[in-house]
């Protein structure tokens, strides 16, 4: 990794009969996505194994701010590209 990683958030959505957050990490032309709760892997494209496990040890530690993030996601304006 290249200490330039880019972390994008969902809003709240729902998955099934829970409430979910996407996560989308971003380094150059590497991503991987994980879903919470859980913290599991949905998808990955170029990052190793190690620093997928980092990434992991980032969202475990990190749940709670990383649903605060996604509580004040507004949808909308995410998608016109307006800040929240």
């Amino acid at each position: 990794m290249n200490g330039e990683i880019k972390m994008s958030v969902s809003s709240m959505t729902r998955s099934g009969d829970k409430k979910a957050v996407y996560v989308l990490f971003q380094d150059g032309d590497k991503s991987a996505e994980y879903s919470l709760p859980g913290c599991g892997l949905i998808r990955n494209k170029g990052f190793s194994e190690d620093e997928l496990k980092s990434l992991k040890e980032y969202m475990d530690n990190e749940q709670d701010s990383i649903y605060a993030m996604a509580k004040g996601v507004n949808p909308i304006k995410a998608l016109m590209g307006k800040n929240s």
